[in-house]
């Protein structure tokens, strides 16, 4: 399939599956033309470059990861002992921003569960701002 179908099929623009392939995140046959000629795996493993991104992996981890793959998924050789050192790194920075998120969900909570116990009335009189401005932001 060409560059136009597999952006079609996996919400990527061409643009970033051209920078997947400079990452050398995807490996397409060229064409005599020129044109890029992708595999239908390629939308499994195009998937699961946005999933890895999503969760926080930088473009260089995943190139090193994505060969240790299956197409389900899971992880099929051993990483080298410098690729897990890395992924030890990245897991905990990813673990770090969730307990931040964590932490402003908690808060949000807190400051929501507030609001809902005061009427909006009373709300005018606690905030700074006037009556008709707390109004508008609450809806």
């Amino acid at each position: 399939m060409r560059i136009g179908e597999l952006s079609r099929r996996t919400g990527v623009s061409e643009r970033g599956l051209r920078y997947y392939e400079e990452q050398g995140l995807l490996s397409p046959r060229r064409l005599p033309s020129g044109y890029r000629e992708f595999a239908e795996a390629d939308v499994v493993t195009v998937r699961r470059i946005r999933s890895l991104l999503a969760a926080g992996l930088s473009t260089s981890v995943i190139a090193r990861v994505l060969p240790c793959m299956d197409e389900d998924g899971e992880v099929l050789i051993p990483t080298y002992a410098e690729q897990l050192a890395d992924l030890v790194a990245e897991r905990d920075r990813i673990s770090g921003a969730i307990a931040d998120l964590q932490a402003t969900q908690a808060a949000l909570d807190a400051i929501i569960a507030a609001g809902q116990a005061v009427d909006l009335p009373d709300l005018a009189d606690a905030c700074p701002l006037g009556y008709a401005e707390a109004e508008a932001v609450a809806g």
